[in-house]
């Protein structure tokens, strides 16, 4: 099955554990989202990132705890992010955690592309339920 729609994002900085050198800068962030269309609710997470001295080259890691309705199905799921940039060339891997779903949602796995081309951020999630 598949999901598509946008979703708005707001990351806030959050303390970091690790600080940068050698040419590199960590950061934390808080993730809240926003989502419309197939999939209507609200995620909350954190992301850990790194930037290169190198444009372009950078990376990320990140868990949202996502609840909502999807395609009138109530419950909640977490994703996983997986995200490099490498020189301009980038990677993006969003995955259900596996059983991670509650609700009408306990049985859910599936993957997100996340495309901001126009300028907004687009989503399409290919999942199934068992």
């Amino acid at each position: 099955m598949q999901a598509e729609g946008t979703f708005e994002v707001n990351l806030q900085p959050l303390d970091s554990y690790i600080q940068g050198g050698g040419g590199i800068t960590l950061s934390r962030m808080s993730i809240d989202k926003t989502f419309y269309g197939d999939l209507e609710g609200t995620s909350q997470g954190e992301m850990l990132s790194v930037v290169t001295d190198v444009q372009g080259s950078a990376g990320y890691v990140a868990i949202e705890q996502v609840s909502g309705v999807l395609q009138g199905k109530f419950g909640t799921f977490a994703l996983q992010h997986f995200g490099i940039m490498d020189r301009g060339e980038s990677r993006l891997i969003l995955e259900v955690v596996p059983e991670s779903g509650s609700g009408e949602l306990s049985s859910l796995s599936g993957t997100m592309t996340i495309d901001q081309s126009s300028g907004k951020h687009n989503y399409v999630f290919s999942y199934s339920l068992e």
